[in-house]
C-alpha cells in the first residue's frame, strides 16, 4: 500500500516552532486547550513545512504497527484509512491503553470514550449496552465491520483496537440508530514469529492468565492464537449468605492467513467466549436518589444465581487487489449466541434486606443464529478532470432468534430456574432476511476540498411471534454526505450529514408495524489538527442529532414508542498522542444538551422539554503517561460524568418522574474516578501495577433507564501483571 507524501514536520523542527516552554508548562488536563490555539499553529505549520517525507510503502502481512495512544488507521469507513481524513467523528481506543488500564471487557475500553454512558439489563437488553450522545448503541455495535448485536458481554482479549464513529452510519453499516457505531477490530495473523503470555493477580480474588501466539508457516501464510480466563470477585456481597458478584469468562481465538502481503489474500478465524458470571443488579432508589437504607456494598443475588453464555463466531475474509487503486473485500460469517441468566433484583421495600432465596428474579434466556455475507469494492480514478475514491458493495444478512423466560422447576423454598427448557407461555421468535446494496463517491473537485456522496438501500423481511409485529417489510434508504478541506496536511475541517433508520424488531424492541421505524438524522461541523510532527491528534466537532420515534427497550412494557422526537446538540474535543517524546495523552470531552421536543402519542405531555434518560450533562475522561526512564513509567486517568436520571415517559399515567408538578425522576449524581498506574518493561518482560478507583469512591455507573435499579461502580482494587514477550 501506497501512503501519499507527508508534509509533517519532524519533533525536532515541531519543537523549535511551539517552543520547549511549552511543552514544559503544559499538563494532561490543559492538553484539550491547544485547540484554541489551533490556528497559529497550524499556520506555523504550513510556514515551516520545508521538510517533505518520502513515499513510504507498508507490506501488508507485516506485523502491524503498535500505535500509542494515537491510532494511526481505521477501516470504519468501509476502507482502510488514516482516522484523520474521515469527515465525522471518530474515538480509536488502542491496544495499547487498553492494556495499560488493564481493560478486559468492551465496557471498560469504553470508558475512554466522550459523551457515552452505560445502561444496566433493562427489561432482558442484557449484555453489553451504551448510550452515544444520549442515543442507544444496542444495535449499533460490530466486529470487523459486520453486525455483532446479540446481547452478550465482550471481551478485549482479541482486539487490536477499538473504534467509535459518531452520528448516523446507516449508509456504511446499514440500520442503526443517531448515536453513532462501535466497531470491534479483531487481532490478526502477522508474517512474524511473535508470542505475549500475561498473567494477572489482584483483590477480589482477581486472577487472568492470556496468550497472543503467532507463528509464520510459510512464506505468506501465518496462524495466531489467542486464549484468555478471567475470574473476578467483588467488594459487594450478601450479608445474609455471603454471596458475592462474580464473573468467570475464558475465550479462545484462532486465525489462519494464507497469501499474507500479496494480492491475493484470504483469513479464517473463529472465536469461543463462555461466560459462568453471578450478575449484579444493583440497589434501588429512596426519595428519587439511590438508596441510603441499602448499602453500594450490599448485594442482593444469592449463590444459586447465573449468566451463563457460549459465543461461537467463524468468519473468512478474503481480500482480492485487482491494482494498487482497486480491491475487492468480501466477509462471511456464522455466528451462534447462546445465554440463559438469572438475578435477584433488590426489594424496593425500606428497610429491607438480602435473603438467603433471592428477592424478585429477572430470568431470561436468548438462542440467535445469524448468517452475514458482504463484498465491497473499493476504487479511485480520475474522472473529468477530478479525482475519485468510489466504495460500493452488497450485503445479505439473515437473523433467527428466540427468547423465553425461564421456568421454575421448584413448588416451594429456594427457587430453581431451568435452563435450556422452552417456556412457550414466553416464547417470542424473530426470523429475518435483509438485503442491501450500497455506493460512496469521494470527490476532489478542486485541490484540497472534497464532496462526499453516498446511499443506501435496505430491504428487510421479517417474521415475529409478537402479536402486534406477526410481519414486517421495510424498504430504507440512507445517505450520508460530507464537504472537507485539507489545506495541509495537518488540518482538515468538514461538514457532514448522516440518517438512518432502525425497525428495531431484530433488537426484541416492540416496534410494531402501525408506526415507521426510528428515523435520525445528525449534521456535525468539525475540526482536526495534527501537531508536533503528527504526533498529537486534536479535533472538535458540534453537531445536532434528532431522533423519530424512538421504541421503548423495556420488553416487559406494552408501549412501544418512547418519544416521538427527541434532540441532542453537542461539542467535542478529544486529545490523543504523545506531547513529549515521554508523555503521552488521551482525553476528551462531551458537553450535551439533550431535550424530548415531541412526546409519544398518549403519553404525558409534561415530558415535553425535559432531558432524556441516562444522558448527562457533560463527560470528561483523561488518561495520560509519562515515561521516566530506565524501562520505567508512571500514569493515571480520570472518568467524570454529570447527572443522569432515569424514568419512563412512554405512559401518560406515569407521576413518578414528578413532584408536584415539577419534573423530579430518580437521579444519579454527577461523580469522578481516578485510576493510576505504574509500570517497568523491557524487550522481554513487563511487570505493571493498576489501582482502580484509587480513591476508593462511592459511585453509581450504570442505570436501568427506566429509574427502577442503579448498579454501583468498581470499588477499589489493585492488580499485578506480568509480561513475557518471545
Amino acid at each position: 500500500m501506497n501512503m501519499k507524501k507527508s508534509l509533517l514536520r519532524p519533533r525536532a523542527l515541531a519543537t523549535a516552532i511551539a517552543g520547549n516552554s511549552l511543552q514544559r508548562s503544559l499538563t494532561p488536563c490543559t492538553a484539550l486547550l491547544l485547540a484554541s490555539l489551533s490556528g497559529a499553529l497550524h499556520a506555523a505549520d504550513v510556514e515551516a513545512a520545508d521538510v517533505v517525507l518520502p513515499t513510504v510503502k507498508v507490506e501488508a502481512g507485516a506485523e502491524p504497527a503498535q500505535d500509542g495512544a494515537l491510532a494511526t488507521q481505521t477501516r470504519v469507513g468501509k476502507t482502510l484509512q488514516d482516522p484523520h481524513d474521515v469527515p465525522q467523528a471518530i474515538t480509536t481506543v488502542t491496544r495499547k491503553v487498553m492494556d495499560q488500564q488493564h481493560a478486559s471487557t468492551l465496557r471498560e475500553a469504553l470508558r475512554n470514550v466522550s459523551g457515552l454512558t452505560f445502561n444496566a439489563a433493562e427489561g432482558g437488553r442484557s449484555g453489553d449496552n451504551m448510550m452515544l450522545r444520549g442515543f442507544y448503541t444496542f444495535g449499533d455495535i460490530y466486529l470487523d465491520g459486520v453486525r455483532d448485536t446479540a446481547q452478550y458481554n465482550r471481551e478485549l482479549f482479541n482486539l487490536e483496537q477499538v473504534d467509535v464513529l459518531r452520528g448516523s452510519a446507516a449508509m456504511l453499516f446499514g440500520r442503526g440508530q443517531a448515536g453513532g457505531v462501535i466497531n470491534q477490530v479483531s487481532k490478526t495473523p502477522y508474517l512474524r514469529d511473535r508470542n505475549k503470555l500475561t498473567l494477572a493477580a489482584g483483590t477480589q480474588d482477581h486472577q487472568e492468565i492470556k496468550g497472543d501466539f503467532n507463528k509464520r508457516i510459510g512464506a505468506t501464510s501465518a496462524v495466531r492464537l489467542n486464549i484468555m480466563k478471567r475470574d473476578e470477585g467483588s467488594v459487594r456481597s450478601n450479608p445474609v449468605t455471603g454471596s458475592e458478584p462474580e464473573v468467570h469468562r475464558d475465550g479462545v481465538s484462532l486465525s489462519a492467513g494464507m497469501g499474507l502481503g500479496t494480492d491475493n489474500q484470504l483469513v479464517l478465524s473463529h472465536i469461543t467466549t463462555r461466560t459462568a458470571d453471578n450478575p449484579d443488579y444493583g440497589i434501588g432508589f429512596q426519595n428519587k436518589r439511590p438508596r441510603s437504607d441499602q448499602s453500594a456494598k450490599t448485594f442482593w443475588g444469592i449463590d444459586a444465581n447465573f449468566d451463563d453464555s457460549d459465543t461461537n463466531i467463524t468468519t473468512a475474509t478474503h481480500q482480492y487487489r485487482f491494482s494498487p487503486t482497486t480491491q475487492v473485500r468480501s466477509q462471511i460469517r456464522k455466528s451462534n449466541y447462546e445465554r440463559a441468566y438469572w438475578a435477584s433484583a433488590p426489594s424496593s421495600g425500606a428497610g429491607t434486606a438480602p435473603s438467603a432465596t433471592g428477592n424478585s428474579a429477572k430470568t431470561r434466556q436468548f438462542v440467535t443464529d445469524n448468517v452475514v455475507a458482504q463484498s465491497d469494492l473499493s476504487t479511485s480514478f480520475e474522472a473529468l478532470g477530478m479525482n475519485h475514491e468510489v466504495v460500493s458493495g452488497v450485503e445479505y444478512l439473515y437473523e433467527d432468534s428466540k427468547r423465553w423466560s425461564l421456568m421454575n422447576l421448584a413448588t416451594t423454598g429456594q427457587p430453581v430456574y431451568a435452563k435450556d427448557v422452552v417456556n412457550p407461555a414466553t416464547l417470542a421468535t424473530y426470523q429475518g432476511d435483509t438485503y442491501s446494496y450500497y455506493a460512496q463517491d469521494t470527490i476532489e473537485f478542486v485541490p484540497n476540498w472534497k464532496l462526499l456522496l453516498g446511499a443506501r438501500r435496505d430491504i428487510m423481511r421479517a417474521n415475529y411471534s409478537l402479536t402486534n409485529s406477526p410481519s414486517l417489510k421495510f424498504n430504507e434508504n440512507s445517505y450520508r454526505t460530507g464537504l472537507s478541506w485539507q489545506p495541509s496536511e495537518a488540518a482538515h475541517y468538514y461538514v457532514s450529514y448522516s440518517d438512518s433508520f432502525s425497525p428495531t424488531a431484530d433488537l426484541y424492541q416492540l416496534s410494531g408495524s402501525a408506526h415507521p421505524p426510528e428515523r435520525s438524522q445528525v449534521a456535525e461541523i468539525g475540526a482536526k489538527w495534527l501537531f508536533f510532527g503528527g504526533d498529537l491528534a486534536l479535533r472538535t466537532a458540534a453537531y445536532q442529532a434528532d431522533k423519530d420515534w424512538e421504541r421503548n427497550t423495556d420488553l416487559e412494557s406494552t408501549a412501544a414508542i418512547l418519544t416521538k422526537k427527541r434532540r441532542t446538540k453537542g461539542i467535542e474535543f478529544e486529545a490523543a498522542g504523545r506531547i513529549t517524546p515521554n508523555w503521552e495523552v488521551f482525553s476528551g470531552v462531551a458537553l450535551m444538551d439533550a431535550r424530548i421536543l415531541e412526546v409519544a402519542p398518549g403519553a404525558n405531555p409534561k415530558f415535553k422539554g425535559e432531558r432524556p434518560r441516562n444522558t448527562p450533562p457533560y463527560t470528561y475522561n483523561l488518561w495520560s503517561t509519562y515515561k521516566l526512564g530506565n524501562g520505567f513509567t508512571v500514569g493515571g486517568g480520570l472518568e467524570a460524568k454529570g447527572q443522569r436520571t432515569g424514568y419512563s415517559p412512554s405512559s401518560a399515567s406515569t407521576t413518578a418522574a414528578f413532584t408536584n408538578g415539577k419534573f423530579d425522576p430518580n437521579t444519579l449524581p454527577s461523580y469522578h474516578r481516578w485510576d493510576a498506574m505504574t509500570s517497568w518493561e523491557n524487550r522481554q518482560y513487563t511487570l505493571r501495577l493498576n489501582v482502580l478507583n484509587l480513591l476508593n469512591k462511592v459511585y453509581y455507573d450504570s442505570l436501568y433507564d427506566n429509574g427502577g435499579f442503579t448498579v454501583p461502580g468498581q470499588g477499589r482494587k489493585v492488580i499485578l501483571t506480568a509480561e513475557y514477550k518471545f
